[in-house]
């Protein structure tokens, strides 16, 4: 057993205080990522702030019809408000989508947010990773990389980010509030989470003893429709080969807003650009969905054994915007 202090938070201030001034430290909610990776020895803090009786649990609608998501509620809670589910399908769709409902019930927004790759090599403490280990290479170049990144992968890392929720929130366009020794600051969902470039040991942007607060979603275009779709090697309990979440706006005759987020393909949730340019302003056909997806994915650059999640990510996102697109003719 590894020894390690403990300590429950008074106040967020305190807390990011006491984080930024021990460089071993780090902030403990749900635990269901953090606590595996301590026991695996992936993770070694000598210090857990525990933010679970901060008041950070709420979920509030904003003057603007958004809404604000605090940093500790819970996943199952967030899938089942009312609010989230009347206004982000998509949203309340991928956090059942992910995990169990065990660990739903314990996994908070934030801690979803930041959990680590679930990649074989880096759990592995015998093999060779730089995210894990930085400089000692990366095992999945020229090993087992079924699972990997087809986009955006450099060849120091190899890995996917995980979450499904962050998936959706991305293509919600979601900002993540945090607070640091600054004071507070506002990033984009789209900016929080790194690419691996040359130091794949860093997820976010995020610096040391920053605490997340909150998340907040703007309102959606009227008549959008949201959705989430998860393809993964079984039906549950399961992390996504391919996922994608979107949301869509269209007329009788043109889309006239898409916005589209692929999971299982990079480091980060990855927001599909090219594909929502190519939709705009295009008929809601399967031959325009599929367009568009490929004019996503002519940037990947599949691995010995993941080429199949371009066909798969072409199919889902086809089979997902025809599904929006069938609900706003409705």
């Amino acid at each position: 057993m590894i020894p390690f202090d403990y300590a429950p938070a008074s106040d967020t201030d305190s807390a990011v205080a006491t984080v930024m001034a021990r460089p071993g430290a780090v902030f403990l909610a749900g635990g269901t990522n953090l606590v595996d990776h301590m026991k695996l020895g992936v993770a070694s803090p000598d210090l857990l702030i525990d933010v679970t009786g901060l008041p950070l649990d709420g979920i509030e609608e904003l003057p603007d019809g958004g809404v604000r998501i605090g940093a500790t509620v819970r996943n199952s809670d967030l899938a089942a408000h009312p609010l989230v589910r009347g206004r982000y399908p998509v949203l309340s769709q991928a956090l059942l989508a992910g995990a169990s409902g065990q660990l739903r019930n314990a996994a908070t927004t934030a801690g979803n947010l930041l959990q680590r790759t679930r990649c074989g090599y880096f759990q592995d403490v015998t093999t060779p990773c730089n995210k894990r280990e930085p400089g000692t290479g990366c095992a999945a170049v020229g090993g087992w990389n079924r699972h990997h990144a087809v986009l955006g992968a450099s060849e120091h890392c190899l890995a996917v980010h995980p979450s499904d929720m962050a998936v959706a929130m991305s293509a919600l366009d979601a900002v993540v509030c945090v607070l640091g020794e600054e004071g507070e600051r506002r990033i984009p969902l789209r900016e929080f989470h790194r690419l691996p470039g040359d130091s794949p040991e860093h997820d976010t942007v995020l610096a040391h003893g920053e605490l997340i607060t909150s998340v907040e979603i703007p309102p959606l275009p009227a008549q959008a429709r949201s959705g989430y779709r998860k393809v993964r090697e079984r039906a549950s309990f399961a992390f996504a080969l391919v996922s994608v979440g979107a949301v869509l706006v269209t007329d009788k005759e043109r889309v006239r807003e898409a916005r589209i987020a692929f999971g299982g393909l990079a480091h980060k949730p990855w927001r599909a650009v090219h594909a929502e340019e190519a939709l705009r302003g295009a008929a809601p056909t399967e031959e325009a969905f599929r367009q568009a997806a490929d004019a996503e994915l002519r940037y990947a650059q599949p691995l010995s054994g993941n080429a199949y999640k371009i066909p798969m990510t072409r199919n889902t996102l086809a089979a997902l915007l025809r599904e929006l697109a069938t609900e706003e003719r409705r």
